[in-house]
């Protein structure tokens, strides 16, 4: 045979090459994995803010179709009350509520130096009170301190303000068309996986749905009741105490504690019986809301352990900051809506 014809010889692999390029492979799957973790940590707070933009999506678009189903609206007409409305019923709320903490304050200050002179002649009368006396001084923060407090103060409002337009204008963009972005998502899934994430998608909407009928039926309470019992203690404008508390429990807990300070000022500012029925009234929706209200209302429509809900805003504050706060509860709910997801998944397969 031409031995330029003749076929190479066939030379074997070694077993190691196999094993060296699975080992290069897998490295390279955990960096990328690294990697990836990494940039989601890195890009957290935005994705906090494309989640927020996602739920003010899911309330406006919920809201225009109760609107288009109920009076037969057309839907740019419907879309555009439920976005108008809300705003307007938010600014108005918290309008009437500055102004009516302006004027309380302002009576405040103006009775505050006769209140402070007569603290202070009652711990004059006392040793351990001269000593508190004569240690408040040192205690007082300088003037310079002051003043950078007040530009932290003013930058943060500055930043939140921001944000909040930010999310309510995607809000809106995301409400106007939400199967365009819908159908993108489930572009980036692979053919053969888009049927189980459709499924995951429409339990984690439903469970979100449902979260947010059992949080506006606590914030309903606690600005009604808030309202109500301080309207009969007879601290002003209670009315507008109880709607900014009803809107602040969008966040589990801080509605009560949002207006509990300056309510609570305003009640010693009349007497010293109204301040304590104040704490009385505040104690009491809170104890109500978070030991009956919420309960039942999460358990009936979201079921959400009450316990899960602390520890989520716990563990989000730590490691988001305040937005993660605010988010904590929905983004519990996603992730308890995905856990069984998976669970009946495991199950249909074991079947």
């Amino acid at each position: 045979m031409n031995e330029a014809l003749r076929p190479p010889p066939i030379v074997e692999r070694p077993a190691r090459a196999g094993e060296a390029t699975r080992v290069f492979r897998n490295g390279l799957l955990f960096m990328a994995a690294v990697g990836t973790a990494v940039l989601v940590w890195q890009l957290s707070e935005l994705l906090l803010i494309v989640f927020a933009c996602g739920l003010v999506a899911m309330m406006v678009a919920g809201f225009a179709g109760s609107l288009r189903r109920r009076l037969h609206l057309p839907f740019w007409l419907a879309f555009l009350l439920a976005v108008v409305l809300p705003l307007a019923f938010v600014i108005a709320a918290f309008s009437l509520f500055g102004a009516t903490m302006a004027t309380q304050f302002q009576l405040l200050l103006q009775s505050l130096p006769a209140a402070l002179e007569a603290a202070k002649s009652m711990l004059m009368a006392s040793e351990p009170g001269r000593r508190v006396l004569a240690e408040v001084p040192q205690l007082m923060p300088s003037g310079a301190r002051v003043i950078e407090l007040a530009q932290t103060v003013l930058s943060n409002i500055g930043t939140v303000v921001s944000m909040v337009a930010i999310i309510l204008v995607g809000g809106i963009y995301f409400a106007a068309q939400p199967r365009l972005y819908t159908r993108s998502l489930l572009a980036l899934v692979p053919p053969e996986d888009r049927l189980r994430a459709l499924r995951s998608w429409r339990r984690i909407v439903g469970s979100l749905h449902a979260w947010l009928r059992a949080q506006g039926v606590g914030m309903a309470f606690v600005g009604l009741a808030t309202g109500t019992g301080l309207s009969l203690v007879g601290i002003p404008g209670a009315p507008a105490i109880g709607l900014v508390a009803g809107l602040c429990e969008f966040v589990p807990y801080l509605g009560t504690f949002v207006v509990a300070i300056p309510a609570i000022l305003i009640g010693f500012s009349m007497s010293l019986e109204t301040g304590i029925w104040t704490i009385v009234v505040i104690i009491a929706v809170q104890q109500i809301q978070g030991n009956l209200v919420s309960p039942i209302a999460q358990s009936r429509l979201a079921d959400l352990p009450p316990a899960l809900t602390i520890f989520s805003l716990i563990a989000f504050g730590v490691l988001m900051g305040p937005l993660g706060v605010i988010l904590a509860v929905p983004m519990t709910v996603v992730g308890v809506a995905l856990i069984r997801e998976r669970v009946i998944l495991a199950r249909s397969r074991r079947a």
